[in-house]
This record gives C-alpha cells, sequence and structure tokens, in this order.
C-alpha cells in the first residue's frame, strides 16, 4: 500500500497557518477588550475618587506672565532720576505649611508688618487660598530674614521695583508708580506706556499647589520699556532744590517753586518745588505735597509782564526809548484810580521798569490797540499750555480783547486780570533773552527748538534787556538779584493773592524772572514764594536772592565768560517800593 507523504505535509501547514491567525487575531481582540475596559474603569469608576478629580484639575498647561524691565528715566548727561532694580516678592503656599511652624510663620509676618490678623487668617487656614502674598517686593534684609527662617512654603517670586536716586531732589518732574509698576504722576505717569514695556508670556506645567515644575514653552519674550532722556541737568536740580528749600524755610512761604530754561532752546534745566517728598518712602506719602506747582498751578503774574508791554510798544513805535511819562503817584482810567506805592515824578521808560511803576505802565498799554496787546500776550504763550504735555498742565487766562474795559486793559499791563504758570512765564522771557525769539519748551533733550518763532526784532529785545539791567542796579527793585562778575537783566513781582470780593492786604506771591549774561543770555530763571510769612514780602527780597545764586551756579556749571570786568557794590536799602 502506498502513502502520498507529500499531500498529506501540505495539508498541515495550511492547517497550522489558520491555527495561527486565528491566535493573533484573538490576542489583538482580547486587548482591544482589556483597553476599553480600562478606559471604561478610569471614567466611570475611578473617576469618583477626589483625589484623582484634583489631580486632573491642577495638572495643566497654562500661560504664565513674564515681567518686562521698565524704562529709566535720566538726565541730559545720562544720570540716573528712575531705575527698576529686580526684587522678591515674598509668598506662602498654604497648601506646604506644616502645622508645627505656626509660630515662626506669626514671627515672619511682624518682621514684614505683616497684620496680625491676616497671619492668623493663614495659620487657621481661612483665607480660602493657595498662595498668599506676605511682602511685595520686598529688601534684600527681608528677604534674607525669611529664608534663614526656613519655613515650609515660603517661596520667592522674582519682580522689579522703581528706585528714584535723586530722591526729592527730583520728585514732583519725574513722579512715581504705584505698587503694580504703572505710573501715577510726573513723567512716570505721562510716558508709562513706553517706560512699561510688554510682557512676555509662556506656557508652563504646573502641579496641584500652583508650583511650576517644568516649562513648555517661550510664547513671547518680554519687550523692556524704552528709556527717557530728560532735558534735566542733575546738577542744577540739587543747586536749584536746595536753595529754594532754604527760602522756603527761611520765609515760612506756604509753597515756592523755580524753572530753569536753557535761553537758546527752550530746554527744562531744572524744575523744583517746595513743599517736597520723597518718592522712595510710599508708606508716608503726602498727596498734598506731590503738585508740581511750576507748571499746574495759575497765578496772577504781576508786574512781571511789565517788559512784553514796553517791548510791544517799542516794536510798533507807539512809544520810543527816549519818552518820558508823568505819574503823579496816580491816574485815573474812566471812574477808577491806577496807583504806585509812590509819587515817582517823571519817568523815562527805563524808569518805567526800574521802578516799576503802575501808572507810567498803564499809559503805556492804553496807547496800544486792544487786539495788538492781546495777540502779544498769546504768541508770547499766555492763555495756552506751555505744551511739556506734563499730566494737568496749565493753561492760564487771557480774557478775550472784545471784552476789555480801559481800565481792565490798564490793569493787564502790570499783570492782573490774567494768569499763568511759572513755566509760562519763563518760556515768555525767552523772547527777550533770545532776541526777540520765542521758544517752545521742553522736558526732553533736543538740540535746537524747531517750533520757536520771531515776535519782536533783535534791536527790541536788546533795548529792553538794557531797560532791565537797570533793575538790578542800585535804585533798582531787585539788587539782590545781581551776579558777581555778570550782567544780569530782570523783572520783579509783588503780588497780591485774590481773594473773595478783591484782594488780600497781607498776603503776597514773590516773583522774580531775570537771564543772563544780559549780553548773550543762556539761561532764564523763574522764582515764585507764595506767601512768604516772616515780614519780607518784595519780590526783590525774597525772589530774587534765590535767582542769583542759582544763576551765578549754572553759569559755573556751564563754563559761561562773564560779560562785565566788575561788579559795583550794592547799597541795600533794606526796602522797596514796588507792588505790582
Amino acid at each position: 500500500m502506498l502513502i502520498d507523504i507529500k499531500d498529506n505535509s501540505q495539508g498541515e501547514h495550511i492547517n497550522d497557518g489558520r491555527v495561527r491567525r486565528k491566535l493573533l487575531l484573538g490576542a489583538i481582540l482580547l486587548a482591544m477588550v482589556v483597553l476599553a475596559g480600562k478606559a471604561v474603569f478610569l471614567s466611570v469608576f475611578m473617576f469618583k475618587n477626589q483625589s484623582l478629580k484634583k489631580w486632573a484639575a491642577n495638572q495643566h498647561v497654562t500661560k504664565v506672565k513674564l515681567p518686562a524691565y521698565r524704562g529709566e528715566i535720566t538726565d541730559r548727561y545720562g544720570d540716573p532720576l528712575a531705575i527698576s532694580t529686580p526684587v522678591k516678592t515674598i509668598v506662602i503656599n498654604s497648601t506646604l505649611m506644616k502645622p508645627e511652624q505656626k509660630e515662626k510663620i506669626k514671627v515672619l509676618g511682624q518682621r514684614l508688618n505683616v497684620s496680625a490678623k491676616k497671619i492668623q487668617n493663614i495659620v487657621d487656614g481661612t483665607t480660602g487660598l493657595i498662595e498668599i502674598t506676605l511682602k511685595r517686593r520686598a529688601n534684600p534684609d527681608q528677604v534674607a530674614w525669611a529664608k534663614s527662617m526656613d519655613i515650609s512654603g515660603v517661596q520667592f517670586k522674582s519682580e522689579f521695583k522703581r528706585f528714584y536716586p535723586a530722591g526729592e531732589v527730583a520728585s514732583h518732574l519725574v513722579g512715581f508708580t504705584n505698587v503694580e509698576d504703572h505710573g501715577q504722576e510726573g513723567l512716570e505717569r505721562l510716558y508709562d506706556r513706553s517706560l512699561r514695556g510688554v510682557q512676555g508670556t509662556k506656557l508652563a506645567v504646573k502641579d496641584g499647589k500652583r508650583r511650576v515644575f517644568r516649562d513648555v514653552e517661550y510664547i513671547a519674550q518680554p519687550e523692556n520699556g524704552r528709556s527717557l532722556n530728560l532735558s534735566i541737568d542733575k546738577r542744577l536740580q540739587y543747586l536749584a532744590y536746595r536753595e529754594l528749600h532754604k527760602t522756603y524755610v527761611e520765609h515760612k512761604a506756604n509753597s515756592a517753586s523755580l524753572v530753569v530754561l536753557d535761553a537758546k532752546t527752550g530746554e527744562v534745566l531744572a524744575a523744583v518745588n517746595q513743599p517736597g517728598f520723597n518718592p522712595n518712602d510710599r508708606a508716608n506719602l503726602d498727596m498734598r505735597h506731590t503738585r508740581n506747582r511750576a507748571m499746574l498751578d495759575n497765578f496772577e503774574p504781576g508786574s512781571t509782564v511789565k517788559p512784553f508791554v514796553v517791548a510791544a510798544a517799542l516794536e510798533k513805535r507807539y512809544i520810543s526809548e527816549y519818552d518820558v511819562f508823568e505819574t503823579h503817584g496816580f491816574t485815573r482810567v474812566g471812574r477808577n484810580l491806577v496807583k504806585d506805592h509812590r509819587n515817582y515824578g517823571p519817568l523815562s521808560v527805563t524808569d518805567v521798569l526800574k521802578k516799576s511803576s503802575n501808572v507810567a505802565t498803564s499809559k503805556i498799554a492804553l496807547q496800544l490797540p486792544r487786539e495788538y496787546m492781546w495777540e502779544t500776550y498769546l504768541k508770547l504763550g499766555f492763555g495756552s499750555s506751555a505744551g511739556v504735555g506734563f499730566p494737568g498742565e496749565a493753561s492760564g487766562m487771557v480774557q478775550d480783547f472784545q471784552q476789555w474795559s480801559r481800565f481792565e486793559q490798564a490793569t493787564l499791563s502790570f499783570g492782573y486780570g490774567m494768569s499763568a504758570s511759572l513755566l509760562q512765564l519763563a518760556r515768555a522771557y525767552t523772547a527777550l533773552a533770545d532776541d526777540g525769539v520765542v521758544h517752545s519748551v521742553s522736558l526732553l533733550k533736543r538740540d535746537e527748538d524747531d517750533y520757536s518763532r520771531r515776535l519782536f526784532s533783535k534791536e527790541t529785545a536788546v533795548a529792553v534787556r538794557r531797560m532791565l539791567e537797570q533793575v538790578v542796579k542800585k535804585d533798582g527793585t531787585a539788587q539782590l538779584a545781581s551776579v558777581d562778575g555778570y550782567r544780569v537783566a530782570g523783572k520783579t513781582g509783588t503780588v497780591k493773592k485774590a481773594i473773595a470780593g478783591g484782594y488780600a492786604e497781607d498776603k503776597y506771591l514773590s516773583l522774580f524772572v531775570g537771564m543772563a549774561p544780559a549780553s548773550h543770555p543762556r539761561f532764564v530763571i523763574a522764582v515764585m514764594v507764595d506767601e512768604p510769612s516772616m515780614g519780607e514780602y518784595y519780590g526783590g527780597l525774597v525772589a530774587a536772592p534765590v535767582f542769583s545764586k542759582v544763576m551765578a551756579g549754572a553759569l559755573r556749571a556751564y563754563g559761561v565768560a562773564p560779560d562785565q570786568e566788575q561788579t559795583m557794590p550794592i547799597l541795600l536799602s533794606g526796602k522797596t517800593d514796588e507792588i505790582g
């Protein structure tokens, strides 16, 4: 009997292949069943477990903000007036606290000046928060102390803190930021958007205790804020602050302000006020003292506007330098009287300014067309903001000429019935200092003024400057404004303060505005002292000495050559007659 071995072996081989395929298919089906079952088990049964639900809720990718560096504010030479320094904020994670460290937490809270109630809520676990801030932007000593206590849950977050190296000296100008590093006052507020920069963002994984334990991706890097280069010269700012503070204290004044301008560019080289404040000490900040009065406060400028009336009259030849005006101590304008402190008799145009005669100035003004006088004031910058953009900057007021009576025109000629800020007043004097060209003003450094415009001829400006030099000489109203070795031109103002129903008899503003060297002025300085209360109140006795000291320092700092060989000795009478 023959057996076909070949055919039989082929059949067995086919059967074995079918078995293996069935086994493989079964294994795949079994794996799918197991995976599906696991998924059902996790989603239906295990998700009832609260710890797993918490884990699922907290193990997630989130966006984390990255702080941007706030731009510096510097003076014209790059010396910092406001900088941001890296600091640590001390926080505590309530989920990491240990019961045995409660007393340590209380001690730390006391050291960081955290309220006892807040600390008690933290240790009792009643805050309802996971992360609680203990101290924003802590100083290095506080950070070192917190680290040395080794308290579980105490953590340190990186931030930036604003610091003002000049402190009170530049505080009214620079201003300050709040705890969120947003500008609140001054230039910090005005340029907040560009100084602040743009925060960055990253994706990070946080755990159930809100701790970042892994960075995933940087979405956007932080863009640092732009720095601000001011026109301010820190040397002059310190000098002006020191001298104004002395006068403010000596005369027990209500307030005081001083502005220094570059006569050729209109840049603000210094701007100071009293009373002051320290922007680095926010805890004791008195908001009443944060007002930048030099730029925000309006007042009647008094006799300091008389040179502009004379200049306007000379420019259009309504008067000549050689005219003489009879004063008699008073003049009648309609039914009203304009008075001088005493009878000066006949006065030349130069003596009108030297003696500061209201009567003679009124006679000059009444020869001018009302519209022309009004336009001159407006072109000098009165009645409109000085344009530096300072928050709340004053515009002042000059009434429309169509509403002027003759008496109002007369009083406007010696600075009553109008208002201006000290910055506006200083700006107006650039028209006399720069040979008839009135400048715009700037708090940012610049090489030249693109917005200057001519108002008077050079001949008129030089003529008025010569007249104003006599104000500083013997028998003038501002002998104390002189600067040894230099010719000085300027004008005083002693202004009665307006009250309800009229003017106070015992409250004054003491003013002086001047320039030097008078031959080719380099600086314009304006000083205002509000309500000096120690007996002296004339501008020539209160404001002029401050001008002299600050101007002398400015001329030395910039190496300006003297324009006179010798200054004659000054004989002081201790009194001046000027009012207005």
